[in-house]
């Protein structure tokens, strides 16, 4: 049974019982655009997040390669030719599939009758990856890795008795 509108300028035909409940295309567009900018700012937080994770994976590289060298030094005698005075050494490596630049630079910081007692050994770390700028541009602690340590000499010193 199909019931008329009484308006005479409005002919709409509603079966009895139908109700007008459902969203017409404006509210289902509006949703949808609200959904997308939703969207767009998890995908961002989603990637600021891997970003960072890899930044933290470079610094813990590169720590774990200022480590490796400093021990290399350690082990060496105080008389080893790796550890004269040089200056800044640098040198690339390669751990973890990445690169990483390692600079040296090694003093002789307590000098007594021309005979080095104490020697400064600095050795900096600052990943090198391609898509990671930020990382050799900045010298903070979030671009690379310092680790300074200081040798003495075995022999007693001047001042010193047996």
């Amino acid at each position: 049974m199909i019931r008329k509108l009484s308006h005479p300028k409005l002919k709409v035909e509603r079966k009895p019982g139908s109700s007008e409940a459902g969203f017409t295309l404006l509210e289902t567009t509006i949703a949808m655009v609200l959904l997308a900018i939703a969207g767009l700012g998890v995908a961002a937080c989603f990637f600021y997040a891997a970003k960072n994770n890899s930044s933290a994976r470079d610094r813990e590289l590169s720590m774990a390669v200022a480590q490796q060298t400093m021990e290399q030094f350690r082990n060496a005698s105080f008389a080893d030719a790796a550890l004269n005075a040089t200056g800044e050494v640098s040198a690339t490596i390669t751990r973890g599939g990445r690169s990483y630049v390692v600079q040296t630079t090694i003093t002789d910081t307590n000098v007594q009758n021309g005979t080095a007692r104490t020697k400064t050994i600095q050795v900096r770390v600052t990943p090198w990856s391609d898509s990671e700028s930020v990382a050799r541009n900045t010298t903070s602690v979030f671009g690379s890795v310092t680790i300074i340590s200081q040798r003495t000499a075995p022999a007693l010193g001047p001042n010193r008795a047996l």
